[in-house]
């Protein structure tokens, strides 16, 4: 393993193997796997793919998975990464529709302890999450193998919790990047060209209402729960301390100390009454599966536990794909049950390059919900949004999506797409990707 040592940030170094030959098996194609040590004992996990075509020009993104307390290796592997995992759980299978086909791709495990990362956990909120992932990039920028991205055009691309991250990191790192301006703190400027996120989760409020709107009628796909179990959503919902007043009250309560217990409170009452009646015995991630889904399948795992193969990128910890103690640290502060469109609107109003984008047999950050807490969101485009209809995005002449466009943002509803877009419509992932980065409004072609 390779290793460098930060100049400017003692104690902090980049530890990783060039080339491991495992996933990207296009000749010529470099990557970089291993980690990089943020601070004593927070060691964190990325996997680098360099651009297939033109790397030396192509754009620098960053994926993350969401949970709180997913690896990006579920990105990696079951959705728009260089390779997936055969069923005997050893072999990859080339990925034609590999995002890094047009990108300078990079998978993070974050926070510390999610996936390959290991060491001391510290952060309990989003907010808490954006710092450490910022110093990551300070190492990875100022090291010889990475400091010829820092000039790219740079985008985040994240899904699920990524409603929560990426409004908050884009808006930490332009927060960072005016200080670096004013020369208040030192450090390498992170300038994001573009945010996309597919299924995210971004207003509680909305988007628990939205379980028993999409349970009572998903699009096309119609009821999925009897009367009853509907009528007793409904109640739940709107009763003396249901849980629209739950999340009300975790709202007007601010982001202090005193509001972790009203906000855990909250969504532990709402993920109980809204979301796990709307799943039944659904898989909560494609309504057109039961609770014992198949697809994406979970063959990378085997492959990540293998000692030999671990051993070739790097990694020094057991793979967990999304464990319990990250997450709880979240269930902490209540942080599921806040709102982060406020950070949201504020870059669509920026001008931002944005791309909010739902599979829509999803029902967890089911695309009613999405789509409506996008039609809620306070910016400039907000009355041009809820007036106009979305209209169909064709790929050689089939319909395979709706959109809508608004100046540099974009709201899509993917057909027949689960929680995991580029996993079930790998083709159309790809194209709309493409857009993205070409600074193009979504289009057919």
């Amino acid at each position: 393993m390779k290793t460098f040592d930060s100049v400017t940030q003692p104690g902090v170094k980049l530890r990783y193997v060039p080339d491991s030959g495992v996933c990207e098996t296009t000749p010529g194609v470099h990557q970089l796997s291993g980690y990089i040590d943020i601070a004593k004992n927070q060691s964190m996990w990325f996997w680098f793919f360099e651009a297939r075509h033109n790397p030396e020009t192509a754009p620098f993104t960053l994926w993350l998975n969401g949970g709180p307390g997913c690896s990006s290796m579920i990105g990696l592997f079951q959705e728009n990464g260089p390779c997936q995992v055969a069923a005997d759980g050893q072999t990859t299978i080339y990925n034609p529709y590999s995002w890094n086909n047009i990108s300078n791709m990079i998978y993070i495990d974050q926070p510390i302890s999610t996936g390959f990362s290991y060491g001391n956990d510290t952060v309990n909120s989003t907010w808490a999450a954006a710092p450490p992932v910022w110093k990551a990039f300070q190492i990875l920028f100022e090291s010889n193998e990475f400091s010829k991205f820092k000039s790219r055009e740079f985008i985040l691309a994240t899904e699920s919790y990524g409603g929560h991250y990426g409004p908050e990191f884009v808006t930490y790192f332009d927060e960072q990047n005016a200080l670096i301006q004013q020369g208040e703190v030192k450090g390498i400027q992170l300038i994001v060209s573009a945010l996309m996120i597919n299924n995210g989760w971004f207003d509680p409020l909305i988007q628990n209402k939205a379980y028993l709107d999409f349970a009572t009628y998903a699009p096309g796909y119609g009821q999925l729960q009897n009367d009853s179990v509907l009528h007793q959503m409904s109640i739940d919902w709107s009763k003396p301390g249901g849980c629209q007043e739950q999340e009300e009250a975790c709202y007007a309560a601010g982001r202090g100390p005193q509001s972790n217990k009203i906000c855990s409170d909250a969504d532990a009452f709402c993920i109980n009454t809204m979301f796990v009646p709307a799943v039944g015995n659904l898989d909560d991630l494609d309504l057109r599966q039961n609770s014992s889904a198949l697809f994406p399948p979970e063959y990378y795992l085997n492959l990540l536990a293998n000692s030999t193969i671990m051993n070739k990128i790097g990694a020094e910890s057991t793979y967990s794909e999304c464990p319990d103690p990250p997450y709880e640290l979240f269930v902490g502060t209540g942080d599921d049950a806040r709102t982060l469109l406020p950070e949201l609107a504020a870059l669509v109003n920026s001008k931002l390059k944005v791309l909010i984008w739902v599979g829509d047999t999803d029902i967890n950050c089911n695309w009613i919900g999405g789509y409506a807490s996008m039609k809620a969101m306070d910016w400039y485009g907000k009355e041009t949004l809820q007036q106009t209809p979305l209209k169909n995005l064709t790929m050689n002449g089939k319909a395979v999506a709706q959109y809508i466009n608004i100046d540099n943002f974009s709201f899509a509803r993917i057909f027949e797409a689960g929680h995991e877009v580029p996993a079930f419509q790998p083709a159309v992932s790809l194209e709309i990707f493409r857009q993205i980065i070409a600074k193009e409004q979504l289009h057919c072609i």
